[in-house]
C-alpha cells in the first residue's frame, strides 16, 4: 500500500505516516524499527533523547531498503542548543544512525525559560545543515506561535515542519494555525492520545460503522486533516493495523465529531512548551 506524501515548503517530501520509537528501549529498538519496516513503513522517527538513534542505524544498515526510499527525522537534544554544541550533536547523530545525510532535524522544545530564551541561534545553527548538504530539511518540535513568529522573523528561515501534540482531546489550534499560517507542515505526536481514545464511546462508534478499530479510525481522522503521523507499537500485529488507513475515508461530519472531543489545555497529555525545561543530566 502507498503511503501518501507531503510536499514542504522547501520543494522535499516526506511520508504522511511514519513510525515513531520514542519509549522503544535501545535494546529493542533495531528489532523493532526491522519489523516496522516489514510492515511497510519507510518513515523513521527519532531523536537524540531517544537514546536509541544507534540502534536505528543498526536496523536501517541491515536491510535491502534503497537509502532513497527511506525517510529519518532526529531531533536535537535539550542540552545542546548552544550553537557549538548543536554542531556536535548533530555530527554524532550522523555518525550513530550510519547516515551521509539526514531527511529532517527539529529543535525538540524551544525551552523559552532556558538559554536566556534564545532559541534562535539554535534555529540559524541548524540551517547550516541544509546548506552544507547535510540535512535536507529542518524543522522545528513544539513549538507555539509566538516561537515560530520569532524564528522567521529574526532568520528569514521557515521551518518544515513543527512537530506538536495533536490528539482528539487536544487539536492545538492555535499551535496548528500558526504552522499553517508560516506554510510549515503539521506533524502529530501522541496521536492517539497515549491510547486513551481506544474507549471512547464516539470514535468507538464511527470505527463500527467502518469496520475499522479506534486507532485506525483516530489516525485517518488525522491523515484527511492534513497531519503527518508516526504511531508507535513493537507488536508487528498492531503496526500492521496502524499502517492499514488508506482503504477508508471519514465523512465531513465524522471528522468534525471527532474534532469536537478537543478538551483544549486540560486535554494535553504532554508539557507545556512555554514552561517545559527539562535538560538531560
Amino acid at each position: 500500500m502507498t503511503v501518501p506524501t507531503i510536499a514542504l515548503n522547501n520543494q522535499t517530501t516526506i511520508p504522511q505516516l511514519g513510525f515513531g520509537v520514542f519509549q522503544v528501549p535501545p535494546a529493542q529498538t533495531a528489532d523493532t524499527v526491522t519489523k516496522a519496516f516489514e510492515a511497510g513503513y519507510r518513515h523513521i522517527d527519532t531523536a537524540q533523547m531517544y537514546q536509541n538513534e544507534q540502534e536505528v542505524g543498526e536496523a536501517i544498515k541491515a536491510s535491502t531498503i534503497p537509502r532513497e526510499e527511506l525517510y529519518v527525522t532526529s531531533k536535537l537534544n535539550n542540552g545542546y542548543h548552544r550553537p557549538d554544541d548543536a554542531r556536535r550533536a548533530f555530527d554524532e547523530t550522523l555518525q550513530k544512525l550510519g547516515l551521509e545525510q539526514l531527511d529532517l532535524f527539529l529543535i525538540h522544545w524551544p525551552l523559552p525559560t532556558l538559554y536566556d530564551g534564545d532559541f534562535v541561534s539554535t534555529w540559524q545553527t541548524l540551517a547550516e545543515f541544509v546548506a552544507d548538504g547535510r540535512a535536507r530539511s529542518i524543522g522545528v518540535s513544539n513549538f507555539q506561535p509566538a516561537h515560530l513568529d520569532r524564528i522567521v522573523a529574526e532568520t528569514g528561515v521557515v521551518p518544515a515542519v513543527n512537530q506538536i501534540e495533536v490528539h482528539p482531546y487536544f487539536t492545538n489550534e492555535d499551535a496548528r494555525a500558526a504552522s499553517i499560517r508560516h506554510g510549515i507542515e503539521v506533524e502529530a505526536w501522541s496521536p492517539i492520545a497515549q491510547g486513551k481514545v481506544l474507549d471512547d464511546e464516539v470514535i468507538g462508534k464511527i470505527a463500527a460503522s467502518h469496520g475499522k478499530t479506534p486507532s485506525q479510525v483516530t489516525l485517518r481522522w488525522h491523515i484527511e486533516r492534513g497531519d503527518i503521523v508516526f504511531p508507535k507499537s513493537m507488536h508487528l500485529e498492531r503496526m500492521r493495523e496502524n499502517f492499514d488507513i488508506f482503504d477508508f475515508s471519514l465523512t465531513p461530519g465524522e471528522v468534525s465529531a471527532i474534532s469536537a472531543l478537543d478538551q483544549g489545555e486540560s486535554g494535553r497529555t504532554g508539557p507545556n512548551p512555554d514552561t517545559f525545561d527539562y535538560v538531560p543530566a
